[in-house]
């Protein structure tokens, strides 16, 4: 290995082990991988995709194909942390692909839901798996995905970011989000 991360620079997420040239990098089967283990996303939801680390870990997603690396602030969404313990999806990976998933979901009723969407934690029963979770809400006589949870010993932590929560007035309709 012989390259370094780049705190300032997207640098294209490599396809093989092989072709890894930042120790520590994950490859695009290994992200690919990650969503299918944990949330049981088909890697076709993917097709089309690419996959970029910023800084150390931080996976972006873009629909386009570049040449790389790109020295720019932003690009595509964030999707995913990965140099960490426990690789962390993000609140925007689990809106836009969540409703692919079908393993590690939660779904959330209305006063859950709305207790999760200001940021607090909560006692919720779950026979899953512990770990992050995608969780949804009814809307429009659908489950949609509205973020990311931790859930431990019983409790699901919310992981929506601080700019992201909201407090809902008693009634009102979380669909508004």
């Amino acid at each position: 290995m012989t390259g370094e991360n780049q705190s300032d620079t997207f640098e294209r997420v490599p396809e093989t082990a092989a072709d890894r040239q930042v120790e520590g990098r994950p490859t695009r089967p290994e992200v690919l991988e990650y969503w299918a283990d944990r949330f049981d996303i088909p890697p076709e939801t993917f097709d089309g995709v690419t996959f970029w680390e910023k800084g150390a870990g931080r996976i972006w997603a873009l629909s386009n194909d570049l040449d790389g690396p790109v020295p720019i602030q932003a690009l595509g969404l964030p999707v995913l942390r990965t140099r960490q313990e426990f690789w962390k999806p993000t609140t925007i990976a689990a809106r836009r692909f969540g409703a692919s998933a079908s393993k590690n979901v939660i779904q959330l009723d209305a006063p859950t839901a709305r207790r999760f969407l200001a940021g607090d934690d909560q006692e919720v029963p779950w026979d899953g798996d512990w770990g992050y979770l995608i969780i949804t809400h009814e809307v429009a006589d659908s489950f949609e995905p509205i973020g990311v949870g931790r859930y431990t010993y019983g409790s699901l932590q919310s992981m929506l970011p601080k700019g992201r929560r909201r407090k809902f007035e008693e009634g009102e309709s979380i669909s508004k989000t």
